[in-house]
């Protein structure tokens, strides 16, 4: 058995680097809106791209955002992305998945749907800019949010 698996495994070790797979950590803040309400929020994430091709990539993202307003808890994230390379340096993509609540006194775990834009400044840093929509229930008007993200890739 070591025969077998300490070799793919070291196969695997040196295949990576030459990969453009690539995980991702980043801290953002933008605004979330709904139905009269807007307040600042900020946040932070991480996730890993799949690359599916020369132009195409999907990926997974975990996510921890905060309401900035009395009242508001964190709400966890669990997305889905996919999209396509505009260049060396961008990545342009759609985005669906899961939020837990946020805040205290509701009950109100989302879908959420969105798209969005990442650039490569350079090295390991990189920009994103997105947009997302909350798909609210129990006769609550959805939400919206748009946030800048600042990250480095590894």
């Amino acid at each position: 058995m070591r025969k077998v698996l300490l070799p793919l495994l070291a196969s695997l070790a040196v295949a990576s680097p030459a990969m453009a797979n690539e995980a991702r950590v980043e801290a953002r803040g933008g605004v979330f809106w709904s139905d009269g309400y807007t307040q600042d929020s900020y946040g932070v994430a991480a996730g890993y791209d799949f690359d599916l091709g020369e132009t195409l990539f999907a990926g997974a993202e975990v996510s921890a955002d905060k309401i900035a307003d009395t009242g508001t808890k964190v709400a966890f994230g669990l997305t889905g992305r996919a999209g396509v390379k505009t260049g060396e340096a961008g990545k342009l993509f759609i985005a669906s998945g899961y939020t837990t609540e946020t805040c205290s006194n509701c009950d109100n775990d989302s879908v959420h749907l969105g798209a969005g834009y990442e650039h490569k400044f350079g090295g390991n840093l990189y920009g994103k800019v997105e947009y997302r929509h909350f798909f609210l229930d129990q006769n609550r008007p959805d939400g919206n949010a748009v946030v800048a993200g600042l990250g480095v890739k590894f």
